[in-house]
């Protein structure tokens, strides 16, 4: 269930810059004229990155237990399934580097499900939201603590 999720998530994300264009895309370029406009109202500054709150199932439930809001971690995936024939373990890739830790749902609410592991909410860019419900469908995902 929670691969379906993330499979949905990612979907949504894709397609929302493709609609953008279309008749509804013009709630859709509200956010984009407010990016502008934070970045017009800060020249000379980097400009602002809007953060949202991402969902995300890490294989192993011990870990998450470390957690505490706050904290940075590094997401780290690796392929399901298999591992690469001669014994060598999976290719691992960072999906997001230094994302806050948002919450750490109860193991009650968290738990269970297909897969196991355990959820941790995390707050990082819109475009790294969209890469981890993607890989969150397709790998393994487990954090170390910055």
């Amino acid at each position: 269930m929670a691969a379906g999720l993330a499979m949905t998530a990612a979907a949504l994300a894709a397609s929302g810059a493709r609609d953008a264009g279309r008749a509804g895309g013009a709630a859709q370029a509200r956010p984009q004229a407010q990016e502008r406009a934070d970045a017009v109202a800060a020249p000379g500054r980097e400009r602002a990155v809007r953060m949202v709150s991402a969902p995300v199932r890490i294989a192993d439930a011990a870990t998450v237990r470390l957690l505490r809001r706050g904290d940075r971690v590094d997401v780290i995936a690796a392929a399901a399934g298999p591992s690469v024939p001669g014994g060598e373990a999976p290719d691992a890739r960072v999906v997001a580097a230094g994302a806050r830790v948002a919450d750490v749902p109860r193991a009650r609410e968290s738990s269970g499900g297909e897969g196991g592991g355990a959820l941790v909410v995390l707050s990082v860019p819109r475009a790294t939201a969209a890469a981890l419900a993607g890989v969150g469908a397709t790998s393994h995902l487990a954090v170390t603590l910055c």
